[in-house]
């Protein structure tokens, strides 16, 4: 690192919105100090240092003093700014490993990685969220940035998917994928990457169709579909007895108590007993026919 590295730096304004610090004033902090090094994504702009760990604010700054917005020169922004690679890595569960994905953003020369463990069927993912965002900041600076991510389902599927790739577009931010179906980079408008994204949904759709089926085909031979349950012939008799005396399934099922599986020593749920019921229910009118 030189010593006017701050020059350079400071040819750009601070792309992030609780800074802003303009072309040739030094960062400021949320109280309104000047910062004691410049953000992350502002010294990044450089291609020089787009791998430094940390850009120090130089003492003619006054590091800690009042921030006051120091004049623009009048080359700001003559030196090119670059390209910018943000990464985005998604897990579905917490024991799932994200090192795959992150070794393989690394490699790809992504500079920083936002991650999370989450569903994809989560509707908000704060990670994602704060990787869009920006992404979207540095692109509105006037900085070439594109989101990569190791495989298009680490997003989303279908809809989702298309739908934020859409957005991607429309802010000229760019998408690349490192592996799976949608490898390389995509014009998230192009019909390809449409109706492959179309397809990713479809996929989930197949799945789910393809498990009824095989749960309707194992009730049809007579075995069970789920966990052991929870109801026996003792609890059934003191349920019915319970019932006689005009209790509420509530009190019920708080009288009653589970002696087998996962849930032993615990009590069965309101939902569990009127199902009892009426299966008994149901048992009884069949048999009367």
């Amino acid at each position: 690192m030189r010593d006017d590295d701050y020059l350079r730096v400071e040819a750009h304004d601070c792309p992030m919105t609780s800074c802003a610090a303009p072309a040739g004033s030094p960062c400021r902090t949320g109280r309104g100090k000047v910062a004691v090094q410049y953000h992350t994504a502002r010294f990044r702009l450089v291609p020089a240092l787009a791998k430094a760990l940390a850009v120090a604010t130089p003492p003619v700054r006054k590091p800690g003093m009042a921030w006051i917005e120091l004049p623009r020169p009048a080359a700001a922004g003559a030196e090119p700014a670059g390209h910018v690679r943000i990464g985005y890595a998604r897990a579905s569960t917490v024991r799932q490993s994200l090192d795959t994905q992150l070794d393989a953003l690394k490699a790809a020369g992504v500079t920083r990685v936002f991650s999370e463990k989450i569903s994809t069927r989560a509707t908000t993912r704060p990670e994602l969220d704060k990787a869009v965002g920006l992404v979207r900041e540095l692109r509105s600076a006037g900085v070439a940035v594109t989101l990569v991510v190791h495989e298009h389902k680490r997003l989303g599927r279908g809809l989702d998917l298309a739908a934020l790739a859409e957005q991607l577009r429309a802010a000229g931010i760019g998408l690349e994928f490192l592996t799976g179906e949608l490898q390389g980079s995509h014009d998230p408008s192009g019909v390809v990457f449409t109706v492959l994204a179309a397809l990713s949904g479809m996929e989930r759709e197949y799945i789910r169709d393809r498990t009824l089926e095989g749960h309707e085909s194992a009730r049809s031979r007579g075995k069970s579909i789920g966990g052991a349950p929870v109801v026996d012939e003792a609890m059934l008799s003191m349920a019915l007895h319970l019932r006689e005396q005009n209790l509420s399934l509530r009190d019920i099922a708080a009288r009653l108590v589970i002696t087998t599986g996962k849930r032993r020593g615990r009590h069965p749920s309101a939902a569990t007993v009127l199902r009892m019921f009426r299966d008994h229910d149901a048992s009884i009118g069949a048999a009367g026919r």
